[in-house]
């Protein structure tokens, strides 16, 4: 009895010891930390931040997620709900994310029917300009960021999708010296697909609904703006991307909602977050060759 009793005690003891561990376990992994820097200066503007998320004590770098909120470049923070709730999820898995403010050059004029095609095309082409002084700034600082500046992903919605894509795939003017392992896009477009061949294609996930009346899901105008109209603009959604895609032997994944609209900007980083960190972590990180489709 006696011995049973110590053979108890020992038991319990060990058992409160593995509570104890794996409650720091669970803790651990969830202490983030956010931090906010001024990555660019401007006189006549309010100067441009980020926010920069990732564990209290990090040792090693890590794969760094740069996140461009939506928002018709007229609208949207990046410490919004959504912005603050992707990043700090996607550090729980390990990742450094940068949620970061551009110029929201249509502020003033809204993003209609009415509003020329040049300043549409201006808007994208002055927002991957800003996202990429954003990527500068980081990868400058990347000892003390502790980020793998050979594994940056660009993940945007809506208007920050149409940022992210110009700035890899559109006819930017200024030159590129970082190069980008990966790309996330929800319900973006790109104004020509000419710039997606086998020396610039990366991998890319492409999210869309097919119904999105803003902007659309293969190829369609701007806001399905008539031809008479200032704001007619001929646009390459994701279907049309990932056609392009295909036949340059990139890998990609379009995830299609079938009747999905323009909300499916933001949705997939609720619902689809699976696909999102697999995409990631399999095939930009690990180089997992894909291909793929998939309609819900």
């Amino acid at each position: 009895m006696i011995k049973f009793k110590q053979v108890n005690c020992h038991f319990l003891m060990l058992f409160f010891v593995i509570l104890q561990l794996s409650a720091q376990n669970k803790k651990g992994p969830y202490k983030i930390k956010k931090r906010t820097y001024t990555y660019q200066k401007i006189k006549s503007e309010r100067n441009l931040k980020l926010d920069l998320y990732q564990y209290k004590k990090k040792k090693t770098n890590s794969p760094l997620l740069i996140y461009v909120h939506g928002g018709g470049f007229s609208s949207g923070k990046r410490n919004d709900k959504i912005p603050q709730y992707f990043s700090k999820e996607m550090a729980k898995n390990g990742y450094i994310v940068a949620s970061v403010s551009y110029r929201l050059t249509m502020k003033n004029n809204g993003f209609g029917c009415n509003v020329s095609s040049n300043l549409k095309v201006d808007a994208f082409n002055e927002a991957a300009k800003d996202i990429y002084m954003a990527a500068q700034y980081l990868v400058a600082s990347k000892r003390s960021f502790k980020i793998d500046d050979q594994k940056i992903i660009l993940v945007g919605s809506s208007a920050g999708a149409e940022a992210i894509l110009h700035l890899v795939y559109g006819n930017t003017s200024f030159k590129k010296d970082i190069s980008f392992a990966g790309l996330v896009s929800m319900a973006g477009a790109l104004t020509t697909l000419k710039n997606i061949t086998k020396q610039t294609a990366i991998p890319t996930q492409l999210f869309h609904g097919t119904k999105d009346q803003l902007v659309p899901y293969n190829i369609a105008p701007h806001h399905y703006c008539k031809k008479t109209d200032s704001g007619y603009l001929k646009l390459f959604g994701s279907k049309a991307i990932a056609s392009k895609l295909k036949k340059t032997k990139e890998s990609y994944l379009l995830y299609t909602l079938e009747n999905g609209d323009h909300s499916w900007n933001t949705r997939p980083i609720f619902e689809a977050k699976k696909y999102i960190v697999d995409f990631i972590e399999n095939v930009v990180i690990n180089g997992k060759y894909v291909q793929k489709e998939i309609i819900r």
